[in-house]
This record gives structure tokens, C-alpha cells and sequence, in this order.
């Protein structure tokens, strides 16, 4: 009851947006307000919730008290809550989470009446229980029932009562239950086939086992199957994904059940498409003979690009320019392609035409750009935007309260509540307000919001703005002490963490360097400095000085080639030692095209690219990327300089 008339009271209360009328509040006593509000009920909370009565943040105080222990709370007092504060983030987040208690409780007409369409599946389907007993007049619960059911992938268990439902009342019918088998087994979901197998009538159910085991485990006793739509849809599937893992297998396959299941032309070719992309990605033999197989009508933008490397991977210039030639011209006329059509020119003495598709990727300011520059040994194409703020812009973000709010729970260190006011804000903002909030972000250290730049394609020529630079001096002192350079460094950080300190990988890597936390300790270990566990790594000096270390490493493991040591620093030493096993006399560009992992090739490029950058931030000039691909670069002579083309609108 304590908690339900503190915040009834506060329903009458007006919460004062003019916050740029008035002193803000500092961040040590915001720090203490939601310290207070998470510790429960005092005469200090209250104290608290009264002094910031007309903060901009007053919602997020009286959401972190709520929200401290929602099983204590009435159903009141989150109504009042919800109501006060409308649309706002802090709104949404508290449904949320009411909303998971309602469902928790088992108050079906609670949840009726708050829930609000979301994504969480388990409260969807608890919300579809609970209208199960409301007339379906107009069939929208049935169709939602319906859609939901056809999720390709299985779905939580809180979702079991609804689908006891479904199948009682007939929403969920055979033909249905086929259509969702279908689905996973397109996503090679084996268990969920069987699983919603055991509903369908016993001659059916056999046949869904039996597509089970197939999607499982591809075998040629499919070709004993009759011939049926349904029957050759799942030889297509299963051997498609077959293919992915292995190819040979797959196409003796292929040739055993295309007769007897009665395959298409567009069915064999589907299959001959994925045996040429994995065999080509993996540059296996027979890649190209593969590739030759699959109709010009079938390739897209990815085929087409495997057939360009596979040909380079062997050397095999001839085949690079024929594949090239292949391409759509809007596909073709990319830098990258650009370039690497120019360097095979070149190398066949077509000096003139080489020099004419330089010429045109080196309008470019990016990593392709960069390198056909250093063919013509010119200066680079860099052409900077300064972010310029009008008055009445700063003056409007300066009222803005959903800004302020997220600006200023960045800094009390509540990310995912921040992240809630900026997807709020972002789309009531002009261009000219999104960019200088963007800059705003940035200023205190919210770095990743430079990924919000790009709505028009000029915003990526704030290269001040969208390449920040933190640490500078650290950098430097680190650069010095492992004998690599600063803009590499700073460019290595850009990539990995965009100079987020709090950054964490889906593969639990850490902190600015993303490292994981085993190399982290024994880099530590290495350098004398003290490990208290994950938590080092989230501290940005200290993970700058480890992820230096680390990098020197493999630059001194790959006899001090750049480019080799940004490889392996993505995607491990032992991928790219097998790499350069298997490809040991490609020139290094085009080594780097061949990288079989589209994140590591993207990320090389990435890393030089925004070497490049730094450069131009830090010194006034880059050294050539050319003599980054190269472990003894003459000291002067590969320095360029930035000129500014304004038909240079691609950015790295």
C-alpha cells in the first residue's frame, strides 16, 4: 500500500518540461535518487522524488522504485503510472514489465486490458490465452493465432496452453500444421518437424518423420519416394543445405534423386546454385566447373562475386576479367570491382584501360578507393563536412525533453534505458537536429551514435564526427611503446567497439579491444597488470593498453605484415596460417579479397580504411595503404595527402 499512495500522489503533480529555464540537476544527486528508489521506501526517497519533481527524468525515478519489486505492487498504482506518463519510453518499458507480472500472476483481465502489441512471443501468446475467451467475431484472433503458429522455429513453452486452444477449436488444422513443417524444415528445424508430426493423422505423421530425417541427414532413399510438389520441395531443401557442409555429397546426390522425384530445371538449379557458392567460398575443387553449371539467369550479386574470387584464388586472370564482364553493371561499376577489373588489365598491359577504371575508383574515399589511388600515385579523395549547429537547432534540442532524457541517462550509466529515448526521439528530429543531437551524443562519450548518420549520403563526409578520438595521448604512447601507430590503433578501436568502453560481442568479447577474457588475462599476466576478472577489460586505458600488446603479437607473429596481423586479430591466427597455406603467392590486395569469411575480409578493409582517417585526423596526411600491406614500407614515400573531390560520395 506504501508504494500505491506514494505514486498517487503524484498523479495531480504537473512535471515541468522547461528544464532549460532552470539549473539542471547535477548527476551525483541523480545517481543518489535512483539508489534511493531501488532501496525501497524511506523519507530520503521521498525527499528525492520531491526535489526532482520537475526533472525531465522524474518517470525513470519513479519506474526504477516501481519496477524494484512489481510482485509488491497494485494493479493501481502502474495504471496511474501508465496513464501519467502516456507514449514516453519509460511508459513502454514498465508495460513491459507489468506485463510479463500480469502473465506471472495469472490475471488474464489485467493483461487484457495493458497489454499494448509487442514482440515478446511468451506474452503474445499469453495474451492470445487470455482472448481465447472473448467472441472471435471478426476472425482477428483466429488470423493471429494462425500467424503466430507459423513461426519457423520452435517457440516458448509459456506458448503450449494457447496451442491446446488452437488445436481444440480447429484453428490449427492439417494443412496448417503442414505449412509450418514446411517452414522449419526450409530452416532445418528436424525437431520441430517431428514435433508437430505426432498431431497429424498416423500416414501423414510417418511422412513428416520421414521429411525429418531427410532434412537431418540427406540420403538416396528419398529417391524411392513418389513423385509429388511436396516430395521434390523437401529433396530441394534438404539438399541445399547439405550442400553447405558438403558439396560432393550433395551433387551425387542430386544426381541420384533428380529423375526419380522428378525435379524442375528451377529446382536442380536452385541446388546447382548452392553447390557452386559453397564450393567457390571455400575454394574447393571443381569450384569452377561448379560455377559453370549454374544458368546466368541464376546468379545474383553474391554468385556473381564468388565466381570473381574463386578466378582470383587460382590466379586465373582470364576467368577474374570473364566474370567481371558477367556482372550487372550497377554491381560491376562498385569500387572494389573496379579496381581488382583495373589490376587485372594491368597485369595483361592494358595499361590505358587500367588507368581509366582507376581513375574512377579512386573518386572514391574508401578502402578501394584508397588502394586505386596508390596505383596512380595520387593524392587521396577526402572531402570533410564540419557539423555546423544553428542556434535555433540547439535551441530546440535544448527543450527537447525525450533528448535530455537520453542524454542523461547515458551518463548515469543506464545504456539500455538511454537506448530507449533515443529510438523515441530520433524520428521526431529534422536532419538538421539529428545530426547536432548526434554530435551532442558524441561529446559525452556515446560514441555508437554515428551509426545514425547515413540518412542522406553526405552525412558520412563528417569524418570529424563519425571518427572520434578519445585516449589520443594513450594511443600514442602505446603506438610508440609496441612499435605500431597510432592511427592503426585508433582505427583497430573504431572497428571492434566504435570506443564504446562497455562493448561486449555476442562471443562475450570486451571493452574497447574487444578481447576475450582469456586473452585479456594472460596479457595482463604478460604485462604485469592486475586481472579482477571481466571487469578489466571494460576499463578503457587498461583494455587499450592490453589490446595493444595483443595486436604487436600478431603483427610479430605475421612477420610484421599489417594487414595479416588485422586478420588474425578478427578471426584467429590458425584460420588465417591455413589461409596462407592455401593461397601463399597471392599479392596481398587480392589475398585480402579472398578471405573466405565475408566479416574478416569486410573488416580488414574496414580497419585500413579507417587507418586512413586517423591518419588525417592525427598527422595531416595517411600513409598509403599499399605500404600497410607491405611489412617494410619506405618511411616518406608512401605519405599521401587529401584533396578534396566532390564526386567522391562513397565513405569507408
Amino acid at each position: 500500500m506504501r508504494i500505491l499512495c506514494t505514486l498517487l500522489l503524484l498523479v495531480a503533480l504537473p512535471v515541468s518540461l522547461a528544464t532549460a529555464q532552470r539549473a539542471r540537476i547535477d548527476s551525483a544527486e541523480l545517481r543518489d535518487a535512483f539508489a534511493l528508489a531501488q532501496d525501497g521506501p524511506s523519507t530520503r526517497y521521498q525527499q528525492a522524488q520531491k526535489r526532482l519533481r520537475g526533472d525531465p527524468l522524474h518517470g525513470w525515478l519513479e519506474y526504477a522504485y516501481l519496477s524494484r519489486d512489481l510482485a509488491g505492487v497494485d494493479a493501481k498504482a502502474v495504471e496511474a503510472f501508465l496513464q501519467r506518463h502516456g507514449e514516453q519510453p519509460v511508459a513502454s518499458q514498465l508495460r513491459n514489465d507489468w506485463l510479463r507480472e500480469l502473465v506471472r500472476r495469472g490475471d488474464d483481465a489485467g493483461l487484457l486490458s495493458a497489454y499494448r502489441p509487442q514482440n515478446d512471443t511468451a506474452i503474445q501468446c499469453a495474451w492470445l490465452r487470455a482472448r481465447a475467451a472473448i467472441p472471435d467475431g471478426d476472425g482477428a484472433w483466429r488470423d493471429a493465432v494462425r500467424a503466430l503458429w507459423l513461426h519457423p522455429r520452435s517457440l516458448p513453452d509459456a506458448c503450449d496452453p494457447l496451442w491446446a486452444i488452437a488445436h481444440q477449436r480447429g484453428v490449427i488444422d492439417d494443412a496448417l500444421r503442414w505449412r509450418r513443417i514446411m517452414a522449419a524444415a526450409a530452416v532445418g528445424e528436424s525437431g520441430l518437424m517431428r514435433f508437430i508430426a505426432r498431431a497429424l493423422p498416423a500416414s501423414d505423421s510417418g511422412k513428416a518423420q520421414t521429411y525429418a530425417a531427410f532434412i537431418a541427414a540427406p540420403d538416396a532413399s528419398a529417391g524411392n519416394w513418389p513423385k509429388d510438389a511436396r516430395n521434390a520441395a523437401i529433396a530441394v531443401i534438404g539438399l541445399s543445405r547439405l550442400a553447405q557442409r558438403d558439396a560432393d555429397s550433395a551433387e551425387s546426390l542430386l544426381d541420384t534423386l533428380a529423375v526419380p522425384l522428378a525435379l524442375s530445371a528451377a529446382q536442380i538449379n536452385a541446388v546447382r546454385y548452392q553447390l557452386a557458392l559453397w564450393t567457390a567460398a571455400s575454394y574447393a575443387p571443381g569450384a569452377a566447373e561448379r560455377l559453370a553449371q549454374v544458368p546466368a539467369a541464376a546468379f545474383d550479386a553474391r554468385l556473381h562475386a564468388w565466381r570473381v574470387r574463386e578466378a582470383l584464388a587460382r590466379g586465373d586472370d582470364a576467368a577474374a576479367l570473364a566474370a567481371l564482364a558477367a556482372m550487372p553493371a550497377a554491381q560491376r561499376s562498385d569500387a572494389r570491382w573496379r579496381y581488382f577489373e583495373a589490376r587485372l588489365l594491368q597485369r595483361r598491359g592494358d595499361a590505358a584501360a587500367a588507368t581509366t577504371l582507376y581513375r574512377q575508383a579512386a573518386q572514391e574515399a574508401n578502402y578501394h578507393g584508397f588502394l586505386a589511388a596508390d596505383r596512380l600515385d595520387q593524392d587521396y579523395a577526402l572531402c570533410p563536412l564540419v557539423v555546423e549547429t544553428a542556434k535555433p537547432v540547439r535551441a530546440a534540442l535544448a527543450e527537447n525533453p525525450t533528448l535530455i532524457r537520453a542524454l542523461t541517462l547515458f551518463r548515469l550509466d543506464r545504456p539500455a534505458w538511454a537506448e530507449r529515448e533515443w529510438r523515441a526521439v530520433l524520428p521526431t528530429l529534422d536532419d538538421a537536429q539529428r545530426i547536432a543531437a548526434i554530435a551532442q551524443a558524441r561529446a559525452i562519450g556515446w560514441h555508437n551514435r554515428i551509426f545514425d548518420l547515413g540518412k542522406h549520403p553526405d552525412e558520412l563526409r563528417y569524418y570529424r564526427l563519425r571518427f572520434p578520438l578519445p585516449y589520443a595521448s594513450l594511443l600514442r604512447a602505446q603506438a610508440k611503446q609496441h612499435a605500431l601507430d597510432a592511427a592503426w590503433l585508433a582505427a583497430q578501436i573504431r572497428a571492434e567497439s566504435t570506443w564504446m568502453a562497455n562493448a561486449r560481442s555476442s562471443a562475450n568479447a570486451l571493452g574497447l579491444m574487444q578481447l576475450l577474457p582469456g586473452t585479456g588475462k594472460a596479457i595482463a599476466r604478460q604485462l604485469g597488470i592486475a586481472w579482477r576478472g571481466e571487469r578489466t577489460l571494460l576499463q578503457g586505458s587498461t583494455s587499450i593498453r592490453l589490446g595493444s600488446a595483443y595486436l604487436a603479437q600478431m603483427l610479430e607473429r605475421h612477420q610484421q605484415h599489417p594487414y595479416l596481423a588485422i586478420a588474425a586479430y578478427n578471426a584467429g591466427a590458425t584460420p588465417v596460417a591455413r589461409w596462407r597455406q592455401q593461397r601463399p603467392d597471392l599479392d596481398a590486395d587480392i589475398w585480402i579479397e579472398t578471405i573466405p569469411y565475408q566479416e574478416t575480409r569486410d573488416y580488414v578493409a574496414r580497419v585500413l580504411a579507417f587507418s586512413v582517417i586517423y591518419d588525417w585526423r592525427i598527422n595531416g596526411q595517411a600513409t598509403a595503404i599499399s605500404a600497410r600491406l607491405s611489412a617494410t614500407p619506405e618511411p616518406r614515400v608512401h605519405h599521401r595527402q587529401f584533396v578534396c573531390n566532390s564526386a567522391g560520395s562513397s565513405t569507408p
